[in-house]
């Protein structure tokens, strides 16, 4: 190959090693900035109280079903022609210590007859983060998932708890912030939800209908990391049904 072909492909590699790099800081830069801004809403309100008015206006001729959680909660579209009124109170990016906090707030006023509870993953995620603090981290969230569990059965309401979402491939820039250990937390808390099944608790395995044989979200429901899109629901919503429709008898 002539010295000419040789630095021309040197150049090239080089342009494309800077492009990749001013990329990959211009997606760094957009979730810290993204980050940052989060992290001050929450300051400002710290259990997202306002998001919701205090109770609202509900029909005299369906039993409540509330969706309780984080984002995985809020962006459930809820199976169709069930026999509830639906009411949806979901946060995004709220812990199992928010969640459990607004209770009183959210869910309580409106006396459901049945809460679906999906929360959990905000906590575990910050695993990599703080890998000391690992234990804690996930006991704190067991004990809030059981607390909101209390709540809930304590107002005479059925708790669906859903197991905890897989989460999806780590993309390239959340890899220095991710470890295996998010999805071994996972597992822990999900054999701690599967045990407080009871007569007012029914577990349903969210993780199971959603994962692929590697343990993440199966592609055709992956929107992020994090999220699923209404594929995924979908799929979770055939069992659903079929649970409410025995509820409502």
């Amino acid at each position: 190959m002539k010295s000419g072909h040789i630095k021309d492909l040197g150049l090239i590699a080089l342009g494309v090693g800077l492009l990749s790099s001013v990329f990959f800081n211009i997606v760094l830069f957009q979730q810290g900035d993204n980050y940052y801004k989060e992290l001050n809403a929450v300051r400002l309100n710290p259990l997202g109280l306002d998001a919701y008015p205090i109770q609202t206006p509900v029909s005299i001729d369906k039993p409540i079903l509330v969706f309780f959680g984080d984002s995985r909660a809020f962006a459930w579209t809820p199976p169709e022609n069930v026999p509830f009124q639906i009411v949806n109170r979901g946060i995004g990016a709220q812990t199992s210590a928010q969640v459990a906090a607004r209770f009183d707030a959210h869910v309580a006023p409106l006396r459901p007859r049945v809460v679906v509870v999906q929360v959990g993953i905000n906590d575990l995620k910050t695993i990599p983060l703080f890998p000391e603090r690992k234990d804690n981290i996930i006991a704190n969230c067991k004990a809030n998932i059981k607390r909101i569990v209390d709540q809930a059965v304590a107002q005479n309401a059925t708790v669906i708890l859903t197991t905890i979402f897989p989460s999806g491939q780590v993309p390239l820039e959340r890899r220095l912030f991710w470890s295996d250990d998010v999805a071994k937390a996972i597992a822990d808390v999900n054999a701690y939800i599967r045990s407080l099944a009871s007569e007012r608790v029914i577990v349903f395995d969210g993780f199971a209908i959603l994962a692929n044989g590697e343990g993440v979200v199966r592609s055709e429901y992956r929107i992020d990391l994090l999220h699923i899109n209404q594929g995924g629901y979908a799929a979770l919503n055939v069992e659903l049904e079929r649970l409410l429709v025995t509820l409502a008898k």
